[in-house]
């Protein structure tokens, strides 16, 4: 995992809670924020919505442990717990912040990335669906993983991946059920070929393709 950049944002106080309070805010370039959690008390601020909209557009994004520096209520590390967006603006309108205890876990989802191409593709004409995208872990904030990473070179056809496959680091924990499917190596038949593209796309279920066999490969130039 790479070194975490160290992100300060400054907050100023408000006591006006109300919606018109809310909308001037907007309009000045700030984002009301509830902090909560913790050892203090649930606070209202705001910040620039500049600052926050960096955190949320960085490769960490809202799993980005950050410093608050709020006026009249002195810094805490947080966390994004919940963001409000505006659906025609795509704007962040409102969030909620976790502030974190420094020794204390935390529950957190993260992306879940398989590595390298099974062995059942690349010799066996396999398809490799990832059926999980995500997974739910405990760590310590500072070490948050961007994402966990899986080695699936080892899947044969018909070999299964589950929650309780998955190699972590020291230090976290798999929260995700251990029998919850991550990713199976399967034959498709030419049949089953004919039924999905009988099915209109926007009706078609995941697992999502993400990898071909050797003859579809042969066969296919594009990607």
């Amino acid at each position: 995992m790479a070194e975490r950049e160290e992100i300060t944002v400054r907050a100023v106080g408000r006591d006006d809670l109300g919606k018109n309070a809310s909308r001037r805010l907007r309009r000045e370039g700030f984002v009301p924020l509830t902090i909560y959690g913790g050892d203090g008390e649930t606070v209202s601020v705001a910040a620039p919505l500049k600052e926050l909209a960096a955190i949320l557009r960085s490769h960490t994004g809202q799993n980005t442990v950050f410093t608050l520096d709020a006026e009249g209520f002195g810094a805490s590390e947080v966390l994004f717990q919940d963001r409000q967006i505006d659906p025609i603006t795509n704007r962040l309108i409102h969030a909620d912040l976790k502030r974190l205890v420094r020794g204390q876990k935390i529950e957190i989802t993260v992306p879940l990335h398989l590595m390298g191409e099974p062995v059942g593709v690349t010799e066996q004409d396999g398809v490799l669906g990832q059926i999980v995208r995500e997974i739910e872990i405990r760590v310590s904030p500072r070490d948050i993983p961007d994402a966990i990473e899986v080695d699936v070179t080892h899947l044969g056809v018909h070999d299964v991946l589950h929650a309780s496959d998955i190699p972590v680091s020291e230090g976290i924990e798999i929260l995700t059920a251990p029998d919850t499917v991550i990713a199976t190596v399967t034959i498709i038949t030419e049949e089953e070929i004919a039924e999905s593209l009988a099915v209109p796309a926007d009706e078609q279920a995941e697992p999502e393709v993400i990898g071909k066999g050797a003859k579809d490969e042969e066969a296919e130039e594009s990607k």
